[in-house]
C-alpha cells in the first residue's frame, strides 16, 4: 500500500476509534446513571439491571420525583413503591415530552397491604368492545415452588417471613410486584406481556421480595424464577371445557341447562395460591335466555346488553391474605363489611357472601359476587352453587371448620 493510502487509513482508524470511545463512554453513562435513577427511586430494594433489560427501558431513564412513587424505607411495612420512566417508551407511545412512565416496583408486608376486595356486582368482567381492553386474559400461577401470579402487565410474589420485623412492626409475610404500565402498550404481545418482558418481570419480582426479606431479617428466600412461564389464557372459555379453578362447576354438573352460565374465567389450581379466583359468565344469548325467563318485568332488572353483564364469580383468599378481606370497597357514605375468619355472612347492601374455614391450620375467607341484575333473578337458587365451590376448596385442600351465610341471607332483598 502507498505510504499516502497508508496514512490515509491510519488517520481514519483513528477518528472511527475515537468516536468509538466518544459513543461507549456515552453508552457506560447512560447506564450508569440510568442504574442510579432506579436505584434511587426504589432504595437499592429493585435490581437496576433487571429493569434495565425490559423492553421499554431504552434511552434516558428516569424516576418520579416525590415521596409517592419512590420508596420510603421507614414506611416499608404499609407497601411503598417507585415509578420508572424511559424516553423510548415515550416515543414509541408518541407522547409529546417523549418520555413515559413504563415500570412500577412495589412491596411490603401481606397483613398491612390494602384490603383484598372481591369484584364488585357492578363491574364488567369482559369489557366486551369497551374503552379499556379487547382482551381478558385471568392471572395464572407463577409456578416454580413460589407463591405468586402473573397477570397482563406484571408479576406478584409472596415469601413467609413468621419472624421478621420492618419499621417496628412484625412482618407476617412479605410481598412484591414488577409491572409494566399498560398491556396495550407497542410493547405487548396481543394484550399482555412478551414471553421475554414476562421472564424479566418475574426475576425482578423475585430478587425484590428476597432484599426485602433480607432487611427483614426473614430466614426463608425465594427460589429463581422459572425459566419458563407460558403466555396467559385468553377468556372467557366455554364452562364445558373446565379444567383449572372452575373444574368443580363442570363436573358436579352444575353447567349443564339453559340457565347456567355457559362460559368461565379461570387459572390453573396451585396449592400456594393466596386469591384462588373462578367466575361463572353469562353469555349475551344465555343471558337474555335468563332474563326473559325470571326477570322481564322486575324493577330495575334490564335486559342484559352484551356478554359478561351476567356473572357469579368465587374467591377463596388464603393465609394472611384471609385477615384482609372487605366484601366490597368502601366509599365516602358506606363503609364494607369485612370478612372476618371463623364467621360469614352478606353484604347489607350488594349481592357479596362470605364463608369461612380453616385448611392446614390457617384462615380461609370464600366469597361469591352476583353482578347486580343477575342477582336480583337467582340469588337463591346460588346458595347450592356456593356451597358447591366451598365443598371442592374442602376438598383440594383439607379445610374444616367451615361457616356458611344463613339460608335467610340468600332471600333477602337489596
Amino acid at each position: 500500500m502507498p505510504e499516502r493510502a497508508r496514512k490515509f487509513v491510519n488517520v481514519l482508524f483513528c477518528l472511527v476509534a475515537v468516536v468509538g470511545i466518544g459513543w461507549s463512554g456515552k453508552e457506560i453513562w447512560q447506564v450508569l446513571s440510568a442504574r442510579h435513577q432506579i436505584d434511587e427511586a426504589c432504595a437499592g430494594l429493585v435490581p437496576a439491571g433487571r429493569v434495565l433489560a425490559l423492553s421499554p427501558a431504552g434511552g434516558t431513564v428516569t424516576h418520579r420525583v416525590a415521596d409517592e412513587g419512590t420508596v420510603q424505607l421507614d414506611s416499608l411495612i404499609s407497601g411503598e413503591d417507585c415509578e420508572i420512566f424511559s424516553t423510548e417508551a415515550g416515543e414509541k407511545s408518541g407522547t409529546s415530552s417523549g418520555e413515559r412512565w413504563f415500570f412500577t416496583g412495589a412491596m411490603g408486608s401481606v397483613v398491612r397491604e390494602s384490603p383484598y376486595t372481591p369484584e364488585d356486582p357492578w363491574d364488567d368482567l369482559l369489557d366486551a368492545g369497551g374503552p379499556y381492553t379487547s382482551h381478558v386474559y385471568p392471572d395464572q400461577p407463577l409456578g416454580g415452588g413460589i407463591a405468586g401470579t402473573v397477570s397482563d402487565t406484571g408479576v406478584t410474589v409472596q415469601l413467609p417471613c413468621s419472624k421478621g420485623w420492618l419499621n417496628g412492626e412484625p412482618v407476617g409475610s412479605l410481598w412484591a410486584s414488577a409491572g409494566l404500565m399498560e398491556p396495550d402498550s407497542p410493547f405487548a404481545d396481543e394484550g399482555q406481556l412478551t414471553d421475554h418482558d414476562r421472564a424479566v418481570l418475574a426475576d425482578t419480582a423475585v430478587i425484590t421480595a428476597n432484599r426485602l426479606a433480607e432487611r427483614a431479617g426473614c430466614a426463608d428466600r425465594l427460589p429463581d424464577a422459572p425459566d419458563d412461564i407460558p403466555a396467559l389464557t385468553e377468556g372467557p372459555t366455554p364452562a364445558a371445557e373446565a379444567d383449572g379453578t372452575c373444574a368443580w362447576y363442570r363436573s358436579s354438573g352444575l353447567a349443564e341447562g339453559g340457565e347456567s352460565a355457559d362460559q368461565i374465567l379461570e387459572s390453573r389450581t396451585d396449592a400456594r395460591a393466596w386469591d384462588e379466583r373462578c367466575a361463572l359468565v353469562f353469555s349475551a344469548q344465555r343471558a337474555n335466555t335468563m332474563w326473559k325467563v325470571r326477570g322481564d318485568g322486575l324493577d330495575s332488572v334490564y335486559s342484559p346488553d352484551r356478554p359478561g353483564k351476567y356473572f357469579v364469580s368465587f374467591h377463596t383468599y388464603s393465609g394472611d391474605a384471609a385477615r384482609n378481606v372487605q366484601l366490597r370497597r368502601s366509599t365516602a357514605s358506606h363503609a364494607s363489611a369485612e370478612a372476618e375468619p371463623g364467621e360469614a355472612g352478606r353484604d347489607v347492601e350488594e349481592p357479596v357472601w362470605w364463608a369461612s374455614s380453616k385448611c392446614a391450620g390457617k384462615p380461609r375467607i370464600h366469597t361469591m359476587t352476583m353482578s347486580f341484575g343477575f342477582g336480583r333473578l337467582a340469588s337463591r337458587q346460588y346458595e347450592r352453587i356456593f356451597r358447591t365451590y366451598i365443598d371442592d376448596q374442602a376438598r383440594r385442600h383439607g379445610c374444616t371448620d367451615i361457616t356458611f351465610p344463613d339460608t335467610a341471607t340468600f332471600d333477602e332483598e337489596y
